[in-house]
């Protein structure tokens, strides 16, 4: 039976041990390291709630942070990581032990510093990443309880794309910058409609997903079907929203650097058309 051979404990929940497949690795598990001593050998069957780090890099990070980490924060760190895998339909980065280790201590020690951080992009994230913001809340929650603090509900927006992050193999700084996008092109769809579309409603999530689904094509390099007959409809009917909708395409393109397929300027008109069409019904019934 193959087994992992302890080399150093460094708490309760986390030890280095040399494995016979990755050398020296970083293993993170409940009470993993308690009333163990080095040479101490551990078959890998019972590693079944146990991560592995094999990465070198990710190693030398995790054993930095483990020394600044209260124990019981490793231990619910590792509760949610399981919680993640097991509610999502595809393999997690490694580097999510680190990343939502890291920031969730910090976000502790602001919390009782009185600190607070807000998130500006909660709503697009919650829009955009909806799994993953369940699975934030679900976290959340779960240290709330455990580490007997409030984090506010930002934190749950922040988490959520460090989640999404670790599913999709993004980096974080990546997806912030995504959501910060699709939240600049609702303002500017809101400063030229002259109109806030309410973030609980369903006008706005189905911009935002509409948004998220044009800058998701443009990443992947998808062509959306040309209709040039949609595309002189929208100009001669609503030719002040697609005229917006050419601008919205444009500041896409300045910002990623990325060409926008003509036909998405006809599609993005349609939404911004029933937007316009919600602010002019607001303002009958309101007169009225």
């Amino acid at each position: 039976m193959s087994s992992i051979t302890v080399a150093k404990v460094l708490n309760n929940n986390v030890i280095i041990a040399d494995h016979p497949q990755y050398a020296e690795v970083v293993v993170i598990g409940k009470g993993i390291g308690f009333n163990r001593k080095s040479r101490d050998r551990i078959d890998l069957s019972a590693v079944e709630k146990m991560f592995i780090l094999r990465n070198q890099q990710e190693q030398e990070q995790y054993k930095q942070l483990v020394p600044q980490v209260e124990e019981k924060l490793i231990e619910i760190i590792q509760e949610i990581v399981l919680y993640i895998m097991q509610h999502s339909r595809q393999p997690i980065s490694e580097h999510i032990h680190i990343a939502l280790t890291d920031h969730i201590s910090f976000a502790i020690r602001r919390y009782e510093q009185d600190v607070a951080l807000h998130n500006p992009f909660l709503y697009e994230t919650k829009e955009i990443y909806p799994e993953e913001y369940a699975m934030a809340e679900y976290a959340i929650s779960k240290i709330n309880k455990a580490m007997g603090v409030t984090m506010p509900v930002d934190e749950i927006g922040f988490v959520a794309l460090h989640i999404h992050s670790a599913l999709s193999n993004s980096s974080v700084s990546e997806l912030k910058q995504h959501s910060k996008l699709i939240a600049d092109l609702v303002n500017l769809v809101e400063i030229s409609l002259e109109y806030r579309v309410p973030r609980d409603s369903l006008d706005y999530s189905r911009l935002v997903t509409h948004l998220r689904f044009v800058l998701e094509r443009l990443r992947r390099g998808e062509a959306v079907r040309e209709t040039s007959s949609l595309d002189t409809l929208m100009k001669k009917e609503y030719p002040e929203m697609y005229a917006l909708a050419w601008k919205l395409t444009k500041v896409m393109e300045r910002r990623t650097h990325l060409s926008v397929y003509p036909a998405e300027v006809s599609y993005l008109t349609v939404h911004l058309q029933r937007l316009a069409q919600k602010k002019e019904d607001e303002a009958e019934l309101g007169s009225s």
